[in-house]
């Protein structure tokens, strides 16, 4: 499966980006998805998983209530919405797939990854 993220962008302080990532060549019904993402000079870190089957999903704990995943398998794509942003979310972030059972924080967890795409928050 290729995976293509985009929707990033600056934005300002407060505000919201939703991030979209979608598959092609497979459906993405068979897949557990994450987004991740990585600052400049920091290791890439988890941010978001959703399930295959079930569609349960984790955040990082820094991040719940300010981001929400979802996937709509009839469109191949996952989003990530992101609110009331801030300059430390400030990330290239990227979607990844793998056909595991449940989504998992681990990048090694995961097998196909998107090219990913910049976000920018401006304080």
């Amino acid at each position: 499966v290729q995976l293509q993220a985009y929707g990033g962008g600056l934005v300002q302080a407060g505000g919201s980006l939703r991030l979209s990532c979608a598959a092609s060549g497979r459906s993405l019904s068979g897949y557990s998805m994450g987004w991740f993402r990585q600052a400049p000079g920091k290791e890439r870190e988890f941010v978001a998983a959703i399930s295959r089957d079930d569609g349960s999903t984790s955040y990082a704990d820094s991040l719940k209530g300010r981001f929400t995943i979802s996937r709509d398998n009839a469109k191949n794509t996952v989003y990530l919405q992101m609110n009331s942003l801030k300059p430390e979310d400030t990330a290239v972030y990227y979607c990844a797939g793998d056909p595991r059972l449940y989504g998992s924080r681990r990048t090694n967890d995961y097998r196909y990854w998107g090219q990913g795409t910049l976000v920018t928050v401006s304080s």
